[in-house]
């Protein structure tokens, strides 16, 4: 019921919306206009309330409807069969995350307003040499009377322009690094000394933004969670995103896989359809088969987390190697069988071509999740 609802919501609201976000994006050039105009984005949003589509995996205490982490991956992959970027709030990984680590001053502050859609909140972890290599960091946190002194420059940081608050992790303890030496505060968008930078021009939609520290005072009770020893839940949280990319995957494959049958179907060369071509058969097969598999790592992946189990290292990594190298070949796949149409703006094939592209970047890149799990495997 709920992935028809949603899937209601993408073909009356997003997909209406596709021609436009595409004009926006490309008449934008190296500008940071939203590829959705804001009156929308409003109505958008004032829409999926109606729908009952907002706070989905929000717990009931919250203020949410609870119905977990399967619930919004399944809505999170048909929101993304339209490539229109409107994405449910809240956040689920920074939702868990604060739901996991707040007190209860932190709860009434940040987490409550989170959750209900009033405050919009964003991560800055990634530094210029700091990122699949979080033990790089160099903003720091020094202890003062009544609280801490942040220093130091992040980069690459989403939804910067738009943030409430920040969940910034910085060094506490160099000798230590990330086994007891990183902590989170949570800061907000105007504190003194804090500041969003420029914003990084990107081959896709995407605007990040660079954040500038400069003696940021936070006081003690922004203190994220236990002093030191950020990593661990940081990591967890790390896995909610990586398991919710994969989804955002497998709704982009699923919409192109349909791309494909109809271009198939209409397409003839030669005097026949391209339907009847093996090779363009076996693409729609392959793409197929891939997204089956991936669909069913990320529904093992959100059961585990509803189940409580919060250390999803290996299955978020497994997870997201896969669905981001898989969409890398169902978009290829798309483009040759629509050809010079499909490089063309007349389809989402090559919005959907480059904007999947980072995906084996963002949240970990390809080769640090396989070194990762190899470590797991050897170690044991």
């Amino acid at each position: 019921m709920l992935q028809d609802l949603v899937r209601k919501f993408v073909t009356s609201e997003l997909i209406p919306l596709e021609k436009k976000v595409q004009e926006r994006e490309a008449s934008r050039g190296l500008g940071n206009d939203p590829v959705i105009p804001p009156d929308d984005y409003s109505r958008l949003l004032g829409r999926a309330q109606e729908l009952g589509l907002w706070g989905m995996d929000v717990p009931e205490e919250f203020g949410g409807s609870g119905l977990g982490i399967v619930a919004k991956m399944v809505a999170v992959e048909e929101m993304s069969r339209s490539i229109t970027p409107f994405r449910l709030p809240p956040e689920s990984p920074n939702l868990w995350l604060l739901s996991k680590t707040c007190t209860p001053q932190q709860r009434e502050k940040y987490l409550l307003p989170y959750a209900r859609g009033d405050k919009r909140s964003s991560l800055a972890l990634t530094e210029a040499d700091a990122g699949s290599d979080v033990g790089a960091m160099r903003t720091n946190a020094k202890r003062v009377d009544g609280g801490w002194l942040l220093n130091g420059t992040k980069m690459w940081i989403s939804w910067a322009n738009v943030a409430d608050f920040f969940i910034v992790v910085a060094v506490t303890d160099k000798e230590k690094g990330t086994r007891g030496g990183m902590t989170s505060f949570l800061v907000d968008a105007d504190t003194p000394g804090f500041r969003v930078g420029n914003f990084i021009p990107t081959m896709g939609e995407p605007t990040p933004y660079e954040l500038q520290l400069e003696n940021v005072f936070i006081p003690d009770e922004q203190v994220l969670g236990e002093i030191g020893y950020a990593f661990k839940p940081l990591t967890n949280r790390l896995g909610v995103r990586r398991v919710e990319i994969a989804a955002r995957c497998v709704g982009m494959a699923n919409r192109l896989i349909d791309l494909m049958v109809t271009q198939a179907e209409n397409r003839v060369t030669f005097g026949k359809p391209l339907a009847d071509r093996q090779a363009v058969q076996w693409m729609i097969a392959d793409s197929a088969i891939e997204v089956h598999a991936a669909r069913l790592m990320v529904r093992d992946a959100a059961e585990k987390l509803d189940a409580g189990i919060s250390d999803i290292r290996e299955e978020a990594s497994i997870t997201k190697v896969y669905a981001t190298e898989m969409i890398s070949r169902v978009v290829d796949r798309a483009m040759q069988v629509y050809g010079g149409i499909g490089f063309s703006k007349e389809t989402p094939i090559e919005y959907i071509y480059r904007n999947s592209r980072v995906l084996r970047i963002l949240e970990g890149a390809s080769e640090i999740h396989r070194m990762q799990i190899a470590r797991k495997r050897l170690g044991e």
